[in-house]
């Protein structure tokens, strides 16, 4: 364990200006309040802190962060109050220690709701000084250094995968790279340690089969470099074994299969001197196609700057090279701390993008409703690689792989995103579930009327883009199934001989458990709870006369039109879904069949699916279709047998375009020497634009037999 004096001079040896007397009052401090406390492999618990302090003082961070480290468990751990760290070490310390504080207080559902709450409450501290963040990496790291004396294995398990999930890609993400790799490859020991052993055992076998590699290679590429180029220092190392894990699992193949476990660092001393190593690399060596990535012209988001490429190197090994300025080596390995802008006072970074991603996971936790979700979405803005895609103007935009326009759009702007009706990739027209690849060129169509679409959700890849489209979905459902519980109830006022009354409902709200009239009846809407269930609840004895009987909905002739539900303004796939099983269209007799947490199924009244519902009448609903307003465009379902001969699939699709009518899907049935059959899924607005469809295809001669489908 480090001394107190010897921490004071650690700090003072980079920092002339250092408060010592402070530093020394949180040492004491933090040795008294944790006192008698032991850790799990019996060590005296203040021996912690002053450790985490130590690590943070080989990365020369400022005399408030180490202060804070020294005192980051004391509120939580011991009878310290905020009031007396506040007293005795003012209110920045203080900010930063309860930023640092772990949250074991709050009570959650399970274990992942917990895990969740506390990484959101450490985003809100790191949004206001991304201190709390390297205090917090430090302290992580100590615990994993020493998790091994936790006895029961499960805990040491949960931590470890903490670690890998979160922690890890947070250290990447501030550029922090050797924390990174030592926190990936401790949780690594403890998560899959058989995996570990072998591929160290592999390494040892490798070492000592080929002694001294390493150097040998080092001094063939300074030779190849400096005798005619720059001054050059190169390193080389063995990947870390978590590193090599992890690409044996990305590539599916086993140790042996592995060509380069050697990663070689060459660093100069100006940016032009990077280009002119790699051009002596290439002229030296045969180059591995695709492994070549520019990040000094194209930073990655933490500020990371080197040029990477694989050759096939000396004595016909198969090398990675990092080539970088020593500036950019110190940035790379340090991330924030050798960026010295919260030293000087300046508080965030200044250009604003270092820390973008810090605003979208922000974004998200105000978009997420439920801790899980957000934690769901946080993994995904961190854990993937990444292309780089441009916008019209030039920016560098960073994307998970396998990110799409939709993805694009959002991490330019939340508005961009919801009003996104189009996208050009590289000036050509894309569907947006296009995929982008590094160096696209993207420009995002908007239109004014556009809303998020539910069916982006299949596609996009980042937290950000999906967390605004849950909760676009999720207010658009609230408000519809509003909209309809509402309609629902009015109705059941009506069927029973009653005024519809809001006052009434008031009075039945305990009943229900609800908390205000409008969550009764967006229940109802949701089918939580039924129409009849508030009638009795609100007028006790009411007589039930659809209970009696199976519901048989009135014929468009006799049907008031105030009787049925108007299916206006309700998204299909909302409260409202249409049938696969029927395919209903306006101008067919409908009626609505409730599903708890689902809204309302719409079928035709002459769907064989009814039958299982002929003895639940309470989930009947009497519907119609509202004609009023802009005509939409519901499926029609055709099944044909058409003449096997040539140019009849162009007849047929021809017949179903100039009707106005667009495919959405066809599938092939059965076929014969002289026939075949065949689903079409068509585009239209009612039952009798798809009647017209069905007159023109029977007069083409290609098709024996035209139906409209059910199933």
């Amino acid at each position: 364990m480090m001394r107190q004096y010897e921490l004071v001079e650690r700090v003072k040896a980079y920092d002339a200006d250092a408060r010592e007397a402070l530093l020394n009052k949180a040492y004491v401090y933090a040795t008294q309040k944790h006192g008698s406390q032991k850790r799990a492999n019996g060590d005296p618990y203040f021996s912690h802190p002053i450790e985490v302090a130590g690590i943070l003082t080989n990365y020369k961070l400022d005399c408030d962060t180490i202060i804070t480290a020294l005192l980051h468990d004391t509120i939580e751990d011991t009878d310290a109050t905020p009031e007396e760290i506040n007293k005795l070490f003012g209110p920045k310390i203080l900010k930063l220690v309860d930023g640092v504080t772990k949250l074991t207080q709050i009570e959650l559902k399970s274990a992942d709701s917990k895990q969740a709450e506390n990484f959101r409450k450490l985003l809100l501290a790191m949004s206001e000084d991304i201190r709390v963040l390297l205090v917090k990496l430090a302290d992580r790291l100590h615990n994993m250094r020493t998790l091994h004396y936790i006895s029961k294995p499960e805990k040491r398990v949960r931590i470890a995968a903490e670690t890998l999930e979160i922690y890890a890609p947070l250290a990447e993400r501030i550029g922090m790279h050797d924390i990174k790799e030592e926190l990936e490859d401790l949780a690594f020991q403890h998560l899959n340690a058989d995996a570990r052993n072998s591929i160290t055992a592999r390494l040892e076998f490798l070492r000592k089969k080929d002694d001294n590699i390493v150097e040998r290679i080092v001094k063939e590429l300074e030779r190849v470099i400096s005798t005619d180029g720059p001054k050059v220092e190169i390193y080389g190392r063995e990947k870390r074994p978590y590193s090599i894990w992890q690409k044996m699992q990305r590539k599916n193949i086993t140790f042996g299969e592995l060509s380069d476990i050697m990663a070689f660092r060459a660093m100069v001393d100006t940016m032009p001197q990077c280009y002119e190593v790699l051009g002596y690399l290439h002229a030296a060596y045969k180059v591995v196609p695709g492994r070549f990535k520019d990040y000094i012209s194209t930073p990655k988001p933490n500020g990371y700057r080197s040029i990477h490429t694989t050759v096939i190197g000396p004595e016909n090994h198969r090398i990675e090279v990092q080539i970088r300025t020593h500036e950019m080596h110190e940035v790379n390995e340090n991330g924030v701390a050798a960026h010295w802008a919260y030293k000087q006072g300046g508080g965030r970074d200044k250009e604003g993008t270092q820390y973008r991603w810090l605003r979208d996971l922000l974004d998200i936790m105000e978009h997420a409703t439920e801790p899980e979700e957000f934690l769901e979405h946080t993994k995904l803005a961190m854990f993937q690689d990444q292309v780089f895609c441009f916008s019209p103007k030039g920016d560098v935009i960073a994307l998970p792989a396998g990110g799409t326009p939709v993805d694009f759009a959002y991490m330019i702007h939340t508005h961009i995103g919801d009003t996104c009706v189009g996208a050009k990739v590289n000036g050509a027209m894309v569907p947006l579930r296009t995929q982008l690849n590094n160096g696209d060129q993207v420009e995002i169509v908007t239109s004014k009327a556009q809303t998020p679409n539910p069916t982006w959700e299949r596609f996009v890849v980042t937290g950000k883009a999906r967390a605004r489209i849950r909760r676009f979905i999720r207010q658009q459902q609230e408000d519809q199934y509003r909209d309809l519980g509402k309609a629902i109830v009015q109705k059941a006022f009506r069927q029973a001989g009653y005024d519809y009354s809001e006052k009434g409902l008031e009075g039945v709200l305990k009943i229900f458990k609800q908390p205000n009239v409008v969550a009764l009846v967006t229940a109802v809407g949701a089918g939580h709870i039924t129409g009849r269930e508030v009638i009795n609840a609100v007028f006790p004895g009411t007589k039930d006369a659809q209970t009696a009987r199976k519901f048989v909905p009135q014929d468009g002739k006799n049907r008031k039109r105030d009787h049925a539900i108007p299916l206006k303004g309700l998204i299909p796939g909302m409260a409202v879904h249409y049938a696969g099983c029927c395919h209903p269209l306006p101008g067919d007799r409908i009626v609505g069949i409730v599903t708890t947490g689902k809204g309302v199924t719409i079928h035709t009244i002459d769907c064989d699916t009814l039958e299982t519902f002929a003895d639940q009448p309470e989930r009947w609903l009497d519907v119609g279709w509202d004609n009023d307003g802009e005509p939409e465009h519901f499926v029609g379902r055709l099944g044909l047998t058409v003449a096997h001969e040539s140019g009849a699939l162009s007849a047929i699709t021809s017949v179903i375009a100039k009707n106005h009518g667009n495919i959405t899907n066809l599938r092939f049935v059965s076929r014969t020497q002289d026939f075949f059959e065949m689903l079409i899924d068509i585009d239209v607005v009612d039952v009798k634009h798809l009647t017209n469809i069905i007159a023109a295809l029977r007069a083409n001669p290609v098709v024996n037999t035209v139906e409209r489908a059910r199933g």
